[in-house]
């Protein structure tokens, strides 16, 4: 495939079908919180709230089978290595379905262990816990998930992923009130139409990536079989994702510890926090696309060793995240209160949301740089930058959010916006090294690529 030039018509073309597919993700939370919240039930809220925590936790724990994949898969597609692009399908597909079933298989250990992290109750918990193991049924087909979304996004086939997360966004929405509606089975019925949506588009993925393949890719793919597994080949892998597995367990005990806060809190507290967050959470699936953008053009930029092409990826994905960051704060700001009593009829939770909502609101704009700072570096593959600014930010964090517990739910809600400010300057310590490796500039100035 041939890369496109660096313009805004690109950068926008290659993004817009990641920022459709990224919003139906939060969107398939807000419904599920819907369907919950118009019950009425705050324990009930809280209890789907508490679960997704743990799943995510769980889930993206593996969340390098996503990020790894995108970087190696650009940087090979940069360097025009189709063998390398092909074997990295195989390599991520079968590191997927086998991490997930040892989860599926431990989730008797797993889940317990898991609710000892956060501050529930004893009611709460139950229901919790029983949303989480419906979801484990799906372990396997979500994380082989991850890395077919990851290598399309690595090629640019950003119209492809996009379709993928159409499949398992429709089939999960579906389902979810297929199970919940009219079966009755409350929050355990979220969980198995999650999984459910999980195995039916993981059959989709393996169909979408043998079009994308094409006929002589297929032909090939069944005869470099053994180089997906040859044991250098999977050192590498490791390698690089394993300080990238270490930055995302980082940042998803910087969540679990937000939604721990929430839970100290009470019920009410908890499902305030969760109806807020969803609206973050679209926010950021959105300028994801950029993000992810970011992480393709980068890939490809390093593996085509093109100083230009990197600093002009950075600079367009930049302006357009910041942009649609003011965008969603103002629109935050402006429909908070129809947003809120849409999602829950709990006067007590509409309460508490609507006067935290302002902190919601400014999460995009303060956010973005952290976001596509991320994709950058995992573009790059820089994992000990990923990791190491993970950690300094999460500690200083929870730092920060003992230090405000005096201040209660106000309290809660600026210690996780300072940590997206701790984040961005932590990954910004490593950015002039990144500049370094990427290259010298040319002797002699070259003219500005056209728009």
């Amino acid at each position: 495939m041939t890369t496109p030039a660096i313009t805004r018509r690109s950068i926008v073309a290659q993004a817009w079908p990641i920022m459709i597919g990224q919003i139906t993700v939060p969107l398939v939370g807000l419904v599920d919180t819907a369907i919950i919240g118009r019950t009425g039930d705050a324990v009930a809220l809280a209890a789907v709230a508490l679960g997704s925590f743990v799943v995510t936790f769980l889930f993206w724990t593996f969340g390098f089978l996503r990020m790894g994949m995108t970087g190696l898969t650009a940087q090979a597609e940069g360097a025009k290595d189709a063998v390398e692009v092909r074997a990295l399908l195989i390599r991520g597909i079968a590191l997927g379905v086998g991490l997930g079933a040892v989860l599926l298989a431990l989730q008797a250990v797993i889940v317990p262990l898991a609710f000892r992290l956060f501050a529930g109750s004893g009611e709460l918990d139950s229901v919790a816990e029983g949303f989480v193991a419906a979801r484990l049924f799906g372990a396997p087909a979500a994380l082989a998930g991850f890395a077919i979304n990851g290598w399309l996004l690595g090629l640019g086939r950003t119209r492809a992923a996009l379709l993928l997360q159409v499949v398992m966004n429709a089939a999960n929405i579906t389902l979810d009130l297929i199970f919940v509606w009219h079966f009755g089975w409350g929050a355990r019925g979220v969980g198995f139409g999650t999984s459910s949506a999980e195995w039916i588009a993981l059959a989709a993925g393996l169909v979408i990536a043998a079009v994308v393949l094409g006929r002589d890719g297929r032909a090939a793919i069944r005869s470099e079989a053994v180089r997906a597994f040859d044991p250098a080949a999977l050192k590498r892998l490791f390698g690089v994702n394993a300080d990238i597995m270490v930055r995302t367990i980082a940042l998803l005990i910087l969540f679990g510890w937000f939604a721990n806060a929430g839970a100290r809190l009470g019920p009410v507290q908890l499902g305030a926090n969760h109806v807020l967050s969803q609206f973050v959470g679209l926010a950021a699936y959105v300028l994801d696309g950029f993000a992810f953008t970011a992480e393709s053009r980068v890939g490809q930029a390093i593996g085509a060793k093109s100083r230009s092409d990197f600093l002009r990826a950075i600079r367009l994905t930049g302006e357009f995240s910041f942009a649609s960051g003011l965008v969603f704060v103002m629109a935050i700001a402006f429909g908070g209160r129809f947003l809120v009593e849409l999602m829950t009829s709990n006067p007590q939770v509409q309460e508490r949301a609507l006067a935290l909502a302002p902190f919601a609101a400014l999460q995009p704009l303060i956010g973005a740089p952290a976001w596509l700072l991320d994709g950058i570096f995992i573009g790059a593959t820089r994992g000990k930058a990923l990791r190491n600014a993970a950690i300094l930010s999460t500690a200083l964090y929870i730092a920060t959010d003992l230090a405000m517990r005096p201040w209660g739910a106000l309290g809660v809600w600026i210690a996780l916006t300072l940590s997206y400010v701790y984040r961005a300057a932590a990954l910004g310590l490593w950015w002039p090294g990144l500049l370094r490796e990427v290259g010298t500039p040319p002797p002699l100035a070259e003219p500005s690529p056209g728009t």
